[in-house]
């Protein structure tokens, strides 16, 4: 199937919004404050990276960019930050990189980050594309394509999940049993994951793939969040990410 790139388009109020799912790509209140409350304070970061040969995380939906730069920065700023930081992120509708440019500019802080992301961003093929950043340290592997397809063929040990899909109403799959379960495959124990979403199907798609999920007062005016860790001693990818650590 062809890829169908996303078009920016902003709501009233300024917001980035996806004419495909009619949702926005982050709160009105502000991407880069969400993308800290949210996903890296939700997966303890950068506390739980320190000290690492080597930290995985998995996006579910890499839109403008903003968790990756978000936590890009953060292991920038970081000292005693994991010798390489590996961000693994899915996109069915990515963005030309003119349009990454235009909603990117709304956030100066990471503008140095932001340009180099864009100078290595690849042509809107379907696949898998592999970006390398502060001499290798920082690896950006972006996959171009359905997700519920992308998934079953990954063999990576993952520490972190950045669940970041659309409205569990309005982007279904990205949230469904099936896809937690492939997540839960990837997954070393003791791996955690935080989403902005509490939707009752989500947490109960987590808890049948062995996450352990629990609610936190969420971001801005959002009540709540979710953040889960991933119980079993037996992940298949316990054993390859100790020796990888070595």
């Amino acid at each position: 199937m062809p890829l169908e790139p996303a078009r920016l388009t902003f709501g009233a109020d300024g917001t980035p919004v996806s004419q495909v799912y009619g949702d926005v790509y982050h709160s009105v209140a502000g991407g880069h404050a969400q993308a800290r409350h949210v996903f890296l304070a939700g997966n303890g970061l950068p506390g739980r990276w320190r000290g690492r040969a080597r930290f995985v995380i998995l996006e579910t939906g890499f839109g403008l960019g903003l968790n990756f730069l978000a936590t890009w920065l953060a292991w920038q700023s970081d000292p005693q930050r994991c010798q390489t930081l590996h961000f693994i992120s899915l996109e069915k509708h990515p963005f030309h990189a003119a349009d990454l440019a235009q909603a990117q500019a709304s956030w100066p802080e990471f503008a140095p980050l932001a340009e180099a992301l864009r100078r290595h961003w690849p042509p809107l093929e379907v696949g898998e594309h592999r970006l390398e950043f502060e001499g290798g340290q920082v690896v950006l592997t972006v996959y171009f394509g359905d997700a519920t397809e992308t998934l079953p063929r990954l063999a990576t040990a993952v520490d972190a999940f950045y669940l970041d899909g659309f409205s569990p109403a309005k982007n279904p799959e990205l949230w469904s049993p099936a896809l937690c379960q492939s997540l839960a495959r990837l997954a070393v124990s003791g791996a955690t994951l935080a989403t902005w979403s509490v939707a009752g199907t989500v947490r109960q798609s987590l808890r049948s793939a062995q996450f352990d999920v629990t609610r936190r007062p969420g971001f801005s005016g959002k009540r709540q969040m979710l953040i889960g860790r991933y119980g079993p001693a037996d992940s298949i990818f316990q054993f390859r990410r100790t020796a990888i650590d070595r």
